[in-house]
């Protein structure tokens, strides 16, 4: 740990809640393409403010994980911060996650190859069948097409 993370509050030391991950992985859909649209930015916070799983948090207690995740991807790059956040998001949110992630790349109309390829890594991350993907992924399109 450097100077200023023990001054600061930063460095390896601090762990990532269910949360957190659960945000880190979908700011990391965000990011897959290399940019964010106002599009996602508004699916982010239309898809996480309506989450029993934020319930009891505040819009500065989501702003403050919003940047610490944030920090994670820049520290550690999407992968990383995928690979980190999978294993701490309970089994249970898998699929939501995913079919969260999915809309998200799909909300500004298109999807690059960038995106592509992260959603077909966090599948695997994340332990989803070929057939729970395809369906969701089916119904995420269906859901965007309007």
């Amino acid at each position: 740990m450097g100077l200023f993370d023990s001054l600061l509050g930063g460095g390896s030391s601090s762990t990532i809640t269910p949360q957190e991950a659960y945000l880190g992985i979908l700011l990391a859909a965000n990011a897959s393409d290399g940019h964010v649209s106002p599009e996602e930015v508004q699916g982010f916070v239309t898809s996480v403010i309506r989450m029993k799983l934020y319930s009891e948090w505040n819009g500065d207690k989501i702003n403050k994980a919003i940047d610490k995740m944030l920090g994670v991807i820049k520290r550690k790059g999407v992968d990383e911060t995928v690979d980190s956040c999978a294993k701490i998001l309970p089994e249970k949110l898998h699929k939501t996650v995913f079919a969260n992630a999915v809309d998200l790349v799909l909300a500004d109309g298109t999807v690059e190859d960038e995106e592509k390829e992260f959603i077909n890594r966090l599948r695997q991350v994340l332990g989803l069948s070929g057939d729970d993907a395809q369906m969701i992924a089916t119904v995420m399109v269906w859901k965007n097409q309007g």
